[in-house]
């Protein structure tokens, strides 16, 4: 009924860590990469190693998790890295610098509108950029290592509710399977001579020829919902505490990896507050480097 991401057992660094250590080290990098006025490129390039490591040592095939990142790149390149380079909106006021060194202006002959793009802003969208993929290396290679069986227990071990346990337990797995009844149908429309590659007109006219494939989607997710609820309540879910068939237990090697996120953490908030460490500006060896 409800499938699962591509995960498969590997004999990886990051998949012997225990689950928790690796929400734990992921939250510490996100709360440390959302701190208030850090925009430090000085942060970001640290923290992007780190997140790019662990990606790294996860060992994903390149065939497992293509897609994953042609979307995840197209998101954070052409919405948070051109709305960065052409607003320069979401950020701190210094990446609007009315000096910065202007490398491309386009305005509406007679008025002050149009597109300006300086040295500033792209400064940062870069740092934008680097500061999300920071954040997302580390939560995608999640669903393709960690073994699916385990998101509740680990939920539920770092004290989390029977509640919130399973309602993350089947968030992580409603992607996937809404992908699963997806394919099903497709293939199945196919089988009937619906040309679903070759959808022409206007944007209205391919909305109403996509019905075939929508309606019979979310009827299904709608169903399998409900099928997942009377499982649970024909369990009793929720009537007194579950006991839970995993057990999960820390490894030195998790506790070294537990103590470095803290530091990371703790780390950007002394360099930040303690040091006044952190705030946005635009490098010399940068400028000097897009003016020649």
């Amino acid at each position: 009924m409800l499938v699962t991401w591509k995960y498969r057992p590997r004999d990886t660094f990051i998949q012997r860590l225990d689950p928790r250590t690796r929400f734990i080290v992921l939250l510490c990098t996100i709360f440390a990469l959302t701190i208030p006025e850090i925009w430090d490129y000085r942060f970001m390039i640290p923290l992007f190693l780190f997140s790019l490591t662990q990606f790294v040592l996860a060992r994903i095939e390149w065939k497992e998790m293509r897609r994953t990142l042609f979307f995840v790149f197209i998101l954070v390149f052409f919405i948070i890295g051109l709305n960065g380079l052409l607003s320069g909106r979401g950020g701190p006021s210094a990446a609007l610098d009315p000096n910065s060194p202007i490398i491309y202006q386009a305005l509406i002959p007679g008025t002050v509108w149009g597109i300006t793009i300086t040295i500033s802003k792209l400064w940062f969208a870069m740092t934008q950029v680097l500061r999300i993929l920071a954040m997302a290396l580390p939560a995608i290679a999640i669903p393709y290592t960690l073994d699916p069986n385990i998101y509740g227990t680990a939920f539920k071990r770092m004290g989390a509710s029977d509640k919130v346990s399973f309602t993350m337990d089947l968030a992580l797995r409603f992607l996937p399977t809404f992908s699963r009844d997806l394919t099903i149908t497709v293939d199945a429309q196919r089988a009937r001579g619906y040309e679903v590659e070759k959808l022409k007109g206007g944007f209205v006219e391919k909305i109403r020829k996509l019905a075939p494939l929508i309606i019979p989607v979310t009827m299904q997710s709608t169903v399998t919902g409900e099928e997942v609820i009377d499982a649970m309540d024909l369990r009793a879910f929720d009537t007194a505490p579950r006991t839970w068939l995993k057990e999960l237990h820390y490894a030195p090697r998790d506790y070294f990896m537990i103590g470095l996120g803290v530091v990371i953490f703790l780390a950007c908030c002394i360099l930040k507050w303690g040091f006044g460490i952190g705030g946005f500006f635009v490098p010399d060896f940068f400028t000097k480097f897009i003016l020649g």
